[in-house]
Protein backbone atom coordinates (compact mmCIF):
# COMPACT_ATOMS: atom_id res chain seq x y z
CA UNK A 1 0.00 0.00 0.00
CA UNK A 2 0.94 3.43 -0.79
CA UNK A 3 0.78 4.68 2.22
CA UNK A 4 0.90 3.15 5.76
CA UNK A 5 -3.14 1.52 6.73
CA UNK A 6 -2.75 3.34 10.35
CA UNK A 7 -1.57 6.68 9.06
CA UNK A 8 -4.36 6.60 6.44
CA UNK A 9 -6.62 6.09 8.71
CA UNK A 10 -5.72 8.46 10.86
CA UNK A 11 -5.72 11.23 8.18
CA UNK A 12 -8.66 10.79 6.69
CA UNK A 13 -10.86 11.91 9.55
CA UNK A 14 -8.46 14.79 10.17
CA UNK A 15 -8.88 15.42 6.52
CA UNK A 16 -12.55 15.53 6.23
CA UNK A 17 -12.36 17.81 9.36
CA UNK A 18 -10.96 20.09 7.20
CA UNK A 19 -12.57 20.19 4.55
CA UNK A 20 -16.05 21.06 6.37
CA UNK A 21 -14.35 23.92 8.02
CA UNK A 22 -15.43 27.53 6.21
CA UNK A 23 -12.43 28.89 4.69
CA UNK A 24 -11.43 30.90 1.50
CA UNK A 25 -11.96 27.89 -0.63
CA UNK A 26 -15.64 27.31 0.41
CA UNK A 27 -16.51 30.96 0.15
CA UNK A 28 -15.45 31.13 -3.03
CA UNK A 29 -17.21 28.72 -4.69
CA UNK A 30 -20.31 30.00 -2.33
CA UNK A 31 -19.91 33.26 -4.12
CA UNK A 32 -19.59 31.64 -7.61
CA UNK A 33 -22.93 29.92 -6.83
CA UNK A 34 -24.47 32.45 -5.68
CA UNK A 35 -23.22 34.76 -8.77
CA UNK A 36 -22.39 32.63 -12.05
CA UNK A 37 -25.05 29.44 -10.64
CA UNK A 38 -24.64 25.40 -9.81
CA UNK A 39 -22.44 24.52 -12.91
CA UNK A 40 -20.06 27.61 -12.19
CA UNK A 41 -19.67 26.55 -8.57
CA UNK A 42 -18.94 22.93 -9.34
CA UNK A 43 -16.42 24.27 -12.35
CA UNK A 44 -15.04 26.27 -9.87
CA UNK A 45 -14.74 23.57 -6.97
CA UNK A 46 -12.90 21.39 -9.41
CA UNK A 47 -10.56 24.12 -9.78
CA UNK A 48 -10.10 24.11 -6.34
CA UNK A 49 -9.14 20.98 -6.31
CA UNK A 50 -6.60 20.60 -8.89
CA UNK A 51 -4.76 23.42 -6.94
CA UNK A 52 -4.90 21.61 -3.76
CA UNK A 53 -3.36 18.47 -5.61
CA UNK A 54 -0.55 20.78 -7.36
CA UNK A 55 0.48 22.30 -3.66
CA UNK A 56 0.36 18.02 -3.29
CA UNK A 57 2.95 17.56 -5.50
CA UNK A 58 5.08 20.43 -5.53
CA UNK A 59 5.57 19.86 -1.52
CA UNK A 60 6.46 16.22 -2.18
CA UNK A 61 9.06 16.85 -4.70
CA UNK A 62 10.19 19.75 -2.64
CA UNK A 63 9.38 22.74 -4.74
CA UNK A 64 6.77 24.55 -1.92
CA UNK A 65 9.62 24.06 1.19
CA UNK A 66 11.92 26.08 -1.43
CA UNK A 67 8.95 29.09 -1.81
CA UNK A 68 7.67 28.89 1.68
CA UNK A 69 11.45 29.67 2.40
CA UNK A 70 11.84 32.53 0.99
CA UNK A 71 9.74 35.22 2.01
CA UNK A 72 9.41 37.31 -1.23
CA UNK A 73 7.49 35.04 -3.15
CA UNK A 74 4.77 34.05 -0.43
CA UNK A 75 4.42 38.21 -0.82
CA UNK A 76 4.23 38.19 -4.45
CA UNK A 77 2.02 35.10 -4.52
CA UNK A 78 -0.23 36.70 -1.87
CA UNK A 79 -0.65 40.25 -3.46
CA UNK A 80 -0.98 38.23 -6.98
CA UNK A 81 -3.84 36.40 -5.21
CA UNK A 82 -5.32 39.59 -3.80
CA UNK A 83 -5.23 41.73 -7.23
CA UNK A 84 -7.04 38.69 -8.75
CA UNK A 85 -9.63 38.82 -6.22
CA UNK A 86 -10.44 42.40 -6.50
CA UNK A 87 -10.16 42.18 -10.40
CA UNK A 88 -13.31 39.25 -10.20
CA UNK A 89 -15.19 41.39 -7.98
CA UNK A 90 -14.76 44.11 -10.69
CA UNK A 91 -15.73 41.92 -13.05
CA UNK A 92 -19.12 40.75 -11.67
CA UNK A 93 -20.29 44.35 -11.12
CA UNK A 94 -19.38 44.80 -14.79
CA UNK A 95 -20.77 41.36 -15.83
CA UNK A 96 -18.25 39.53 -17.33
CA UNK A 97 -16.71 37.76 -14.09
CA UNK A 98 -15.93 34.35 -14.49
CA UNK A 99 -19.33 32.36 -15.16
CA UNK A 100 -21.26 35.46 -16.49
CA UNK A 101 -19.97 35.93 -20.26
CA UNK A 102 -20.29 33.86 -23.04
CA UNK A 103 -21.80 30.47 -23.64
CA UNK A 104 -22.33 27.75 -20.71
CA UNK A 105 -19.21 25.76 -21.61
CA UNK A 106 -16.83 28.81 -21.42
CA UNK A 107 -18.67 30.32 -18.26
CA UNK A 108 -17.39 26.90 -16.68
CA UNK A 109 -14.61 27.12 -17.71
CA UNK A 110 -13.59 29.72 -16.45
CA UNK A 111 -14.57 29.68 -13.33
CA UNK A 112 -12.50 26.21 -12.86
CA UNK A 113 -9.52 28.62 -13.66
CA UNK A 114 -10.43 31.15 -11.58
CA UNK A 115 -10.72 28.63 -8.60
CA UNK A 116 -7.57 27.15 -9.72
CA UNK A 117 -6.06 30.53 -9.21
CA UNK A 118 -7.42 31.42 -6.26
CA UNK A 119 -6.14 28.22 -4.91
CA UNK A 120 -3.05 28.45 -6.65
CA UNK A 121 -2.02 31.84 -5.22
CA UNK A 122 -3.39 31.81 -1.26
CA UNK A 123 0.81 31.18 0.25
CA UNK A 124 -1.12 30.28 3.45
CA UNK A 125 -1.88 26.51 1.29
CA UNK A 126 1.51 26.64 0.90
CA UNK A 127 2.21 26.62 4.37
CA UNK A 128 -0.84 24.46 5.21
CA UNK A 129 0.16 21.15 2.73
CA UNK A 130 3.99 21.47 4.32
CA UNK A 131 2.69 21.48 7.87
CA UNK A 132 -0.48 18.63 7.54
CA UNK A 133 0.63 16.42 4.37
CA UNK A 134 4.02 15.34 6.14
CA UNK A 135 2.45 14.11 9.01
CA UNK A 136 1.11 11.32 7.24
CA UNK A 137 3.99 10.37 5.01
CA UNK A 138 6.20 7.62 5.90
CA UNK A 139 9.89 7.82 4.33
CA UNK A 140 9.47 3.80 5.19
CA UNK A 141 6.42 3.00 3.77
CA UNK A 142 8.32 3.98 -0.27
CA UNK A 143 9.01 6.84 -2.45
CA UNK A 144 7.33 9.98 -0.89
CA UNK A 145 6.23 11.78 -3.94
CA UNK A 146 3.33 9.17 -4.10
CA UNK A 147 2.22 9.16 -0.87
CA UNK A 148 2.13 13.25 -0.78
CA UNK A 149 -0.69 12.57 -4.34
CA UNK A 150 -2.59 10.04 -2.98
CA UNK A 151 -2.98 12.26 0.61
CA UNK A 152 -3.48 15.40 -1.93
CA UNK A 153 -5.68 13.64 -3.63
CA UNK A 154 -8.22 12.40 -1.03
CA UNK A 155 -7.88 16.18 0.38
CA UNK A 156 -8.97 17.34 -2.66
CA UNK A 157 -11.51 15.20 -3.49
CA UNK A 158 -13.25 15.81 -0.21
CA UNK A 159 -13.12 19.48 -0.55
CA UNK A 160 -14.73 19.34 -4.32
CA UNK A 161 -17.73 17.44 -2.78
CA UNK A 162 -18.13 19.77 0.17
CA UNK A 163 -17.06 22.91 -1.64
CA UNK A 164 -19.45 21.90 -4.55
CA UNK A 165 -22.05 21.41 -2.14
CA UNK A 166 -22.25 24.49 -1.39
CA UNK A 167 -22.12 26.47 -4.44
CA UNK A 168 -25.22 24.04 -5.72
CA UNK A 169 -27.05 25.25 -2.77
CA UNK A 170 -25.89 28.74 -3.11
CA UNK A 171 -26.43 28.68 -7.12
CA UNK A 172 -29.79 27.47 -6.32
CA UNK A 173 -30.47 30.62 -4.71
CA UNK A 174 -28.73 32.56 -7.12
CA UNK A 175 -30.72 31.36 -9.73
CA UNK A 176 -34.43 32.07 -8.12
CA UNK A 177 -32.72 35.42 -7.68
CA UNK A 178 -31.79 36.54 -10.94
CA UNK A 179 -35.20 35.78 -12.31
CA UNK A 180 -35.32 39.45 -11.58
CA UNK A 181 -33.63 42.00 -13.01
CA UNK A 182 -33.18 43.78 -9.85
CA UNK A 183 -32.25 40.65 -8.28
CA UNK A 184 -29.68 39.55 -10.49
CA UNK A 185 -27.59 43.16 -9.58
CA UNK A 186 -28.48 42.11 -5.79
CA UNK A 187 -26.69 38.39 -6.57
CA UNK A 188 -23.51 40.70 -8.90
CA UNK A 189 -23.02 42.83 -5.37
CA UNK A 190 -22.85 39.84 -3.42
CA UNK A 191 -20.12 38.01 -5.61
CA UNK A 192 -18.14 41.18 -5.74
CA UNK A 193 -19.17 41.17 -2.07
CA UNK A 194 -17.57 38.11 -1.60
CA UNK A 195 -14.62 38.48 -3.84
CA UNK A 196 -13.25 41.56 -1.79
CA UNK A 197 -13.91 40.08 1.20
CA UNK A 198 -11.81 37.32 0.10
CA UNK A 199 -9.04 40.11 -0.88
CA UNK A 200 -9.36 41.63 2.05
CA UNK A 201 -8.62 38.79 4.07
CA UNK A 202 -5.46 37.60 1.90
CA UNK A 203 -4.39 41.08 2.28
CA UNK A 204 -4.44 41.32 5.95
CA UNK A 205 -2.90 37.91 6.42
CA UNK A 206 -0.21 37.21 9.09
CA UNK A 207 2.81 36.08 7.81
CA UNK A 208 4.49 33.13 9.36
Amino acid sequence: MIVEPVLLLAFLPAALALNLTPGADMMFCLGQGVQAGPRAAIAASGGVAVGVLTHAALAGLGLSAVIAAAPWSLEAIRWTGVAYLLWLAVSSLRGHGPGRAGTAPMRAMRAFRAGLMVNLANPKVILFVLAFLPQFVSPVAGPVLPQFLLLGALLALGGFVVNGVVGIFAGGIGRRLATDARMGRVTAWLGAGVFSALALRLALMERG
